[in-house]
């Protein structure tokens, strides 16, 4: 591309369109001058005198009557190319797949609605959601996962993040569980008890272990599951006591015959936010997507939680 100047693309369009030199200079907002002189660079390119005199004014060669039509489909694409693309979307005809990356607790409590506000104001859509068994921003900066959904860690600096809502952990019994005819719970009560815990890593411990430690004591935990409803199995079927984000307890099916706690002891809330690569920012259709998906899931957790930021 070095020996073509594709600025000569506009103003052979230009003199086509016109047929004049006058005229193209014009709509440039150049001289005459300098139009005559593009003129001269665009015969030499094109080895065609392009536009020949006929008394007074200039006529189009036959190269150039066969070029029009293509010159001016050329420049146009790119202009458009090279355009801001502004907010121009259209929901109705939007034909696109996005893939949400986020654990199955999120899934199970916000996958409904988020499908249902997302599909009906964009029919021909489709959403994925993949699974997250490990916390990197490969899939965001490749574009295999549109948007990751989770708690903030170790991202890439680069990464863009919206808090969506603060979330807390509560305990979760079977009902008639004998941790039950406490009111309230206290820690020592609550860390006698025998636990199970979810930890993708495999890990036995955690914050609450951390703030019961400062208390001198220590839970007993029998087993650790890669995820929540694997927890909530068990602890539907035992006398383990069961630890959960209260987000998922009230939105899922899973939860059925189990009791949800406050947990004698305070731990850090959860800041569940959504991720993605700045490349997307100015993507009109991923824009939608990351405001609806903001929109839904803050709703969802007012509707059962007021107090929810």
């Amino acid at each position: 591309m070095d020996a073509i100047d594709l600025n000569l693309i506009p103003a052979l369009d230009a003199l086509l369109a016109e047929g004049s030199v006058t005229g193209a200079a014009r709509r440039l907002g150049l001289s005459a001058s300098a139009m005559s002189r593009t003129l001269t660079r665009l015969r030499a390119a094109t080895g065609d005198p392009l536009l020949v005199r006929a008394g007074r004014g200039l006529v189009p060669t036959p190269r150039a009557m066969a070029l029009r039509d293509r010159v001016h489909a050329v420049a146009q694409e790119a202009r458009e190319v090279l355009s801001p693309q502004g907010d121009r979307l259209d929901l109705a005809t939007l034909d696109r797949t996005f893939t949400l990356r986020a654990n199955e607790g999120f899934v199970e409590a916000f996958a409904a609605p988020l499908v249902a506000a997302l599909t009906q104001a964009a029919p021909h859509i489709r959403l994925r959601f993949a699974p997250k068994p490990i916390k990197e921003a490969g899939p965001l900066r490749d574009g295999a996962v549109d948007l990751e959904i989770g708690v903030l860690g170790p991202f890439a600096p680069e990464v863009r993040t919206q808090l969506l809502f603060r979330d807390r952990f509560l305990g979760a019994v079977r009902a008639g569980h004998p941790l039950l005819s406490n009111s309230p719970i206290t820690p020592e009560q609550y860390a006698s008890a025998r636990h199970i815990v979810v930890s993708r890593r495999g890990s036995f411990t955690g914050p609450v272990d951390a703030a019961l430690e400062t208390l001198g004591l220590r839970r007993d935990i029998v087993a650790v599951v890669p995820g929540f409803p694997d927890a909530l199995r068990i602890a539907r079927a035992s006398d383990l006591v069961a630890l959960v984000p209260q987000s998922y307890l009230e939105g899922s099916a899973a939860t059925q015959g189990l009791i949800g706690f406050p947990l004698p002891v305070t731990t850090p809330e959860i800041a569940i936010s959504a991720m993605w690569h700045p490349r997307m920012d100015a993507d009109p259709a991923h824009r939608w997507l990351r405001d609806t998906v903001i929109g839904v899931c803050r709703a969802a957790r007012r509707s059962v939680d007021p107090t929810s930021r």
